[in-house]
């Protein structure tokens, strides 16, 4: 697991600067919920400065719940179908950020050699939550606030 610092060697830790990477890679099981939440929330928030992409361990089905809570936010994934890895046409990223422990496993086997760093940020699976329509929404406008709050700490 890496972090880009700017810290002099003698410079206290508490004014290390963590340096905004140019690209990030959102990785989950299936890039259906999570992971193109994440990019998409991302590439808004950050105005475009950063490269941004999802993909999933596998490749799933999209989920009508992510447009509805994106919506929500004036946002949309257009016409964007959940990617596997192995369809990705981007080879390198600054940054790989992983929402599932599945996820986190696979992409740290996958990197081994490689000079990527990784994070791991857990994100609850909102497909687990039952019930009416609005308590499954709740679920998914969770993840979607989670996501949002992680990624302006992190990188704004």
């Amino acid at each position: 697991m890496g972090i880009f610092s700017d810290q002099a060697p003698d410079a206290p830790a508490e004014v290390a600067l963590v340096k905004k990477p140019g690209s990030i890679l959102f990785v989950c099981g299936m890039n259906a919920i999570r992971s193109p939440m994440a990019e998409v929330l991302t590439r808004s928030l950050a105005g475009g400065k950063i490269y941004v992409a999802s993909a999933g361990v596998t490749r799933g089905e999209r989920d009508m719940f992510v447009d509805a809570v994106l919506e929500e936010d004036g946002l949309s994934l257009k016409e964007r179908q959940p990617v596997g890895l192995e369809e990705l046409n981007d080879g390198y990223f600054d940054l790989i950020i992983t929402l599932t422990p599945q996820a986190h496993h696979v992409v740290l086997e996958r990197m081994r050699g490689f000079a990527a760093n990784v994070e791991y940020w857990p994100m609850p699976d909102p497909t687990l939550v039952t019930g009416s329509r609005e308590q499954r929404l709740a679920a998914y406008r969770d993840v979607r606030d989670r996501l949002k709050r992680k990624i302006t700490e992190r990188f704004l």
